[in-house]
């Protein structure tokens, strides 16, 4: 799996797991449950993680809806 986001805004990970799941593409968001171990002051980012043979078209998707600068190079 190849990491395409790192980022404790929930509402950017929604929406990104939302348009990879609208385009069948599988992704996980990792570290969510440490990032709540740690007492949400932000030290563990969460990341959002798609499966390798679709990341450059995740990309797309991701720059497409405007996630651009969250994007990991």
């Amino acid at each position: 799996m190849i990491e395409l986001i790192r980022t404790n805004d929930v509402v950017t990970l929604s929406l990104a797991e939302s348009l990879m799941k609208d385009a069948g593409i599988h992704c996980l968001i990792a570290d969510q449950s440490m990032s709540v171990l740690e007492g949400s002051l932000g030290l563990l980012q969460r990341r959002l993680l798609v499966e390798e043979g679709r990341s450059q078209e995740a990309r797309t998707i991701l720059r497409d809806a405007g996630l651009e600068a969250e994007l990991r190079p």
